[in-house]
Order: structure tokens, then C-alpha cells, then sequence
């Protein structure tokens, strides 16, 4: 299957649209709607309808595998790119909100990097085709347990921080006086979903069995200050690691008791790091080795 084609699918598909898909990928509306007919040709099927615009069943599921192969093949590009290419003196960081705790950020250079606030989810994603030299990215789980990662490349992962976690709370909420609770206590709480910045609903949900934690508001966005500002006006809960829920005007950081979970924070490259990328990943080994 040629990729030049397949790319132009998944555009279009995003688009809605020949004539935009044409406009972003630089070329004719003619070029895009041959790419479209010789994949159609090759597939021996129809892939959109034309008005609308839109995923037959079967482009729909081509889709599903067109994403994570286009990746696959951009992760390919930049990996043979970081082989061939000269060491790099800066230091480009692709990090989830959350993980950027004090201690990380005490260990970053004094000069010469580039941090990128990013979902979790595409931290990897960011690592594997090289728009980022390294990543940070965190997840609720078992002490000492590993993150589950997208599979997006090969890459090598390095734990380099375990926080507790705390359920942020209004400081007039009734459960604001306790000293610990217990995560299936809360499980029929108002919860605000902010899948980019506090520790996602569907974490929560694993560790409670798979139930409850619904929805009472959805943040998409990374900026951790606005969350924790929405959890103190009562809008709902949100976990969070320790570092992040301490301190926030009008709340109360009550720990997890049960069960047993942490926030996990862990290094994402995609070799040996090098250069710049390796004595970061030095310090926050040492620093982590002393908390």
C-alpha cells in the first residue's frame, strides 16, 4: 500500500473535504481525487462517499490501521534522521502537565531547551517522530508498576518519580476534614474529566473495578492552574499528584488510602540519550535516588 496515498486518505477523511485536503498536502484537487481512486483501486473498495465527504465502513476501517501505520513510518524517518545526524547541543522536552513536578524542573538546564506542555498521550507520539529529543509523561498505577504506553515505536522508558496521590477538594466539601480516603468512597462523587492535565477518569475507573467516576464537567486543555481553579468552585473532583494539589487557594488535598496507587513519572527517548538529553536524565536519576 503506498503511503503518499494512504496519507492523502487520512486527510481528506480529517477534512471533509477534497479541495482542503488538496490545500493542506500542496497539491491539485485533481492529484488528491486520483490518490483516492488508485487507493480505492488497490483496496477494491470504496473508501468515501462524495457529498458528503465521509468514511465509507470500509474507509472506516482503514482508518483504525492508517493512523498507527502513518506514525510507524514517520517514527522510521526520524529515527534512521537522529542515527545519521550530528549530536544536537539544545534539548527539545515534550511533557504532560502533571509531570512536571518541582524536582523535574530544578533538574532541566540552564539554557538551550524547548518545553512543550503536550497531552500525555502524545508525548510518545512526539519522541517516536522526533519533534521532541525526550519526553515526560505520568500515569496512576501500582508502586513501582510501569506505565501501559501507546505503542507508537520503539522506545525506551525510564521511571524517575513516584509522588502519592490526592483527591482535590473544596475546603467546604464534607469530606475535606479527613485525613485519607479511599478511592471507592468517591466513586459516585462529581468528577471534572480532564484527561490532559489530572490523572484520567479512566484510570480512576481501573483502579476501582472498572465503575463509576462520571463526568460532571470536561476540561480539554493542560493548563493545571484553570483545573485546580474549577475544583475549588465545587465543580468536581480531580486527583492529582501530590506537588500539584498541595497549596491551591480555596481546597484541601486529602490523600488516597486505598488503594494502594501512585503517580508515576517516566523519561521517554527514543535510543540512548545523548548529549544534553543524558546528563538531564542523570540528574533526575540522582534526585530521584534522594527522595
Amino acid at each position: 500500500m503506498d503511503p503518499h496515498l494512504l496519507r492523502t486518505y487520512v486527510t481528506v477523511a480529517r477534512l471533509s473535504s477534497f479541495s482542503e485536503a488538496a490545500r493542506e498536502l500542496g497539491y491539485t484537487q485533481s492529484a488528491v481525487s486520483q490518490h483516492i481512486a488508485a487507493l480505492e483501486q488497490d483496496l477494491g473498495a470504496t473508501l468515501l462517499t462524495r457529498r458528503p465527504v465521509a468514511p465509507t465502513a470500509a474507509g472506516g476501517r482503514l482508518l483504525e490501521h492508517a493512523e498507527p501505520l502513518l506514525l510507524r513510518l514517520d517514527a522510521a524517518r526520524a529515527d534512521v534522521a537522529r542515527t545519521a545526524a550530528a549530536p544536537a547541543h539544545g534539548l527539545t522536552l515534550a511533557a504532560a502537565p502533571t509531570a512536571l513536578g518541582p524536582r523535574i524542573l530544578a533538574a532541566l538546564p540552564a539554557a538551550g531547551v524547548t518545553l512543550r506542555v503536550t497531552a500525555r498521550d502524545v508525548v510518545p507520539a512526539a519522541v517516536a517522530t522526533g519533534t521532541a529529543d525526550i519526553g515526560l509523561t505520568d500515569g496512576l498505577v501500582a508502586p513501582s508498576d510501569p506505565l501501559r504506553l501507546p505503542d507508537v515505536a520503539p522506545l525506551i522508558t525510564r521511571g524517575v518519580g513516584e509522588e502519592p496521590v490526592c483527591v482535590l477538594l473544596p475546603d467546604t466539601h464534607p469530606l475535606s476534614r479527613r485525613t485519607g480516603l479511599r478511592l471507592g468512597d468517591l466513586a459516585d462523587a462529581r468528577w471534572i474529566d480532564a484527561p490532559d492535565t489530572a490523572l484520567p477518569l479512566a484510570h480512576l475507573r481501573a483502579a476501582n473495578g472498572g465503575h463509576g467516576f462520571r463526568c460532571a464537567l470536561r476540561y480539554e486543555g493542560t493548563d493545571v492552574s484553570v483545573l485546580t481553579a474549577l475544583a475549588a468552585v465545587g465543580h468536581g473532583l480531580v486527583l492529582l499528584p501530590r506537588p500539584a494539589a498541595t497549596g491551591v487557594p480555596g481546597t484541601v488535598a486529602v490523600p488516597i488510602a486505598h488503594p494502594r496507587v501512585v503517580h508515576r513519572t517516566e523519561l521517554v527517548c527514543a535510543g540512548a540519550p545523548g548529549g544534553a538529553a543524558a546528563d538531564f536524565l542523570d540528574l533526575l536519576v540522582r534526585a530521584a535516588s534522594r527522595s
